[in-house]
């Protein structure tokens, strides 16, 4: 059997009848594989390459920045302002937007990206990733400068989402709303090969993805949800779930995506409206791969990628995964 490169892939998917993947869009992907790739060798040199520690610095979350994440950011950025592509760049390390300089061509596309999820397991040597999404730009970009609120889309907007995890191998998941699927990076060939697709979310594994420190958090119904799925004689298969959690929303996601279960990240019911996830750069683009996986994503009542987004940092709960643990859990929330 031929390996199939992303290349070849989304070539075949661009002469698709009814193609949901024009050129652009194509090159623009191949274009942020690439920084992909240059963000795992950097993260492959650790300390050698004095990409670990903090910088002392914050971002406009006030959360501290590693070293990594303004490095993944500034790679990102190089790689995709002058391709012409892209009308604009949005990224949770940037206070505002980044508009393509004038002295580059603009395209149809705006991107918006985590440039490095669970930075803070870099310097122990767990797993970490990158997570896009890419909007189309609205017609009336084309006659000025792009603004914050033309990345202001829902996430059923999206033209592609995916992510690169780094890990024992680097892997690069992706889906340009026409299934889920898996490449992983050789290395020797310094090629994305397709290793899985599309791939399809396993249904009933117990398995829960939640960190527990955050349980003061939670609402009656996500811990009376948690307890029963805890707990032998209540849980559905049977048996006791077992709990996973790595701190890596891309390690975690992963995994629900690949063996199945439930991944939650509730919002704090003791403060209304306070969340820990972005909704542009992780929760639409991971909740349109799980759907596109035959799973669903909803914000703890309704679905994700029906929200409209009010600003560039906005965030949100987040409970995805098998569709029907997800529905359960709602069930009991609007009980």
């Amino acid at each position: 059997m031929k390996s199939v490169t992303l290349t070849r892939f989304l070539l075949e998917q661009q002469r698709q009848p009814n193609s949901t993947c024009p050129a652009e869009l194509r090159l623009l992907i191949e274009t942020v594989a690439r920084a992909c790739k240059a963000i795992n060798h950097a993260i492959s040199k650790g300390a050698l390459g004095d990409v670990l520690g903090s910088l002392g610095t914050e971002n406009v979350q006030g959360e501290v920045q590693k070293k990594l994440d303004v490095l993944a950011n500034d790679l990102l950025v190089d790689a995709n302002e002058w391709g012409g592509h892209l009308a604009g760049m949005a990224s949770e390390e940037m206070n505002t937007i980044h508009p393509i300089p004038n002295r580059f061509p603009r395209g149809e596309y705006l991107l918006v990206y985590d440039p490095i999820d669970g930075s803070s397991n870099v310097d122990v040597d767990l797993s970490v990733g990158t997570i896009f999404s890419v909007l189309r730009a609205p017609p009336e970009c084309a006659g000025r400068e792009v603004r914050e609120e033309d990345f202001l889309q829902p996430g059923t907007e999206q033209a592609a989402s995916g992510y690169a995890i780094y890990g024992p191998q680097t892997l690069l998941v992706l889906t340009i709303g026409s299934g889920v699927y898996e490449f992983t990076l050789d290395r020797e060939l310094g090629a994305w090969i397709m290793t899985d697709g599309p791939i399809k979310i396993p249904s009933g594994n117990c398995e829960v993805g939640i960190n527990m420190a955050r349980r003061p958090q939670w609402s009656p119904e996500i811990v009376r949800y948690v307890d029963d799925r805890l707990t032998y004689e209540k849980a559905p298969c049977g048996r006791a779930f077992n709990m996973r959690w790595t701190g890596s929303m891309v390690a975690d996601v992963h995994r629900i995506l690949k063996r199945g279960g439930i991944f939650l990240y509730p919002s704090d019911s003791r403060t209304p409206g306070k969340a820990r996830l972005r909704l542009l750069y992780e929760a639409n683009p991971m909740s349109l791969l799980i759907e596109q996986a035959g799973g669903s994503s909803i914000d703890g009542e309704g679905r994700v990628l029906d929200i409209q987004p009010k600003s560039l940092h906005q965030r949100v709960g987040l409970i995805l995964g098998d569709s029907a643990e997800v529905s359960a859990l709602r069930d009991i929330v609007l009980a």
